[in-house]
């Protein structure tokens, strides 16, 4: 059985959630105010980017990098704007 990974960062008023399942079939989620905007499969160690955007007026697209760990929890990074800023974990 494989492990899940969730990350959180809050922006303008926005909730940003990336949950990763390395299980048999890893795939990671992005949710934006709790509605998945981005799916994608995990394959093996390599990086993965997912895309959405901010409900705004007009609205913000963004990124968020996942970047596999050997043996380890991935790092998440999202990027807004240009700017780069790392997703802490989120523990349930």
């Amino acid at each position: 059985m494989g492990r899940s990974h969730h990350f959180h960062l809050d922006v303008g008023g926005h909730s940003v959630t990336v949950n990763v399942d390395h299980g048999r079939h890893g795939a990671a989620e992005l949710l934006v105010d709790g509605k998945e905007t981005g799916r994608a499969e995990m394959h093996g160690s390599r990086p993965l980017t997912l895309t959405g955007e901010l409900p705004t007026e007009p609205p913000r697209p963004m990124s968020v990098r996942i970047t596999p760990v050997p043996g380890g929890a991935p790092r998440c990074t999202a990027v807004l704007d240009g700017t780069e800023t790392v997703m802490l974990p989120r523990a349930f």
